[in-house]
């Protein structure tokens, strides 16, 4: 760095430090703006005022660029999750040379123009980390959130005392396969039940690729000594699995979720009586 180039930075270092409290105004209000009410002001000051001020520690301290980046990573994740755009999110950190613009342009001095443009730079620089940490904490937030609609999406319910069902529904990939069959796993071994159903009744269509995936969970629920049932087998996938040339082997299907589970009662011990009304009554039979 030139003597010269020194002499510009301190200068316009020494504007920063004597106009604190009119830049962070000037600064909250050019990074409000584009907010519409979203964000207060007494917020957006708090978080400024922090930046800022490591801002200029970091101007004569190298170690605590560190903090400043770190806490330019949680304005972005803070924002990330409260659904703010990336560019809302970067003119926080770019509204700082608008900001400090108007210092310099009332000072009017030679050094203080070359000073902003090194702070301009920096500035930039600044912006685009905090553009970047937004685009990962997004990412991270979706990810999360897509695990969470997951989770959601694959119940695994009890039925009967020792049958227990996944209800699918939308497309089985390898993702949801995983979870899946871990939920499954799970609950066999927290009820000790011996019948487990998948019923595919809302999954749209079966081809090799989803067959292989019922196929891997069927096995690990038998590894278990679980019985697998699949159940929801319609007319147009019954073609499409004859036609493909799927084999289930000896894995029981069902057309509907009922007759699955009439055939694991009776499978249980479990008679079914259809009274007069269409009642239903259950009873165990003598052993």
């Amino acid at each position: 760095m030139t003597v010269q180039e020194n002499t510009s930075r301190r200068h316009v270092t020494e504007l920063l430090r004597a106009n604190e409290e009119r830049i962070l105004q000037r600064w909250v209000t050019i990074s409000n703006a584009p907010l519409r009410g979203r964000a207060s002001e007494t917020e957006t000051r708090k978080e400024l005022q922090e930046i800022f001020r490591a801002f200029l520690r970091s101007l004569e301290d190298a170690e605590a660029g560190t903090e400043l980046r770190g806490l330019l990573s949680e304005l972005s994740r803070s924002r990330a999750r409260k659904g703010f755009t990336p560019s809302e999110t970067a003119v926080a950190v770019f509204g700082l040379k608008e900001a400090v613009y108007e210092l310099v342009e009332a000072d009017g001095g030679e050094e203080a123009l070359r000073g902003f443009i090194w702070l301009s730079r920096t500035s930039d620089k600044l912006g685009l980390y905090t553009f970047e940490a937004f685009t990962t904490a997004r990412e991270k937030i979706i990810a999360d959130q897509a695990e969470q609609l997951l989770e959601l999406s694959t119940p695994v319910v009890k039925l009967w005392e020792g049958i227990v069902a996944v209800p699918l529904v939308g497309t089985l990939d390898s993702a949801r396969t995983q979870v899946v069959m871990e939920k499954l796993l799970q609950t066999l071994v927290d009820t000790g039940s011996e019948y487990a159903v998948i019923d595919i009744t809302g999954v749209p269509a079966v081809d090799t690729q989803v067959a292989q995936h019922l196929l891997k969970t069927v096995m690990a629920a038998r590894l278990m000594g679980a019985q697998c049932i699949i159940s929801g087998i319609r007319p147009q996938i019954a073609h499409t699995i004859v036609t493909l040339g799927i084999e289930f082997g000896d894995i029981v299907t069902k057309a509907t979720l009922a007759d699955t589970l009439a055939y694991t009662l009776k499978q249980s011990g479990v008679e079914i009586i259809v009274g007069k009304r269409t009642r239903v009554a259950v009873r165990a039979e003598e052993s």
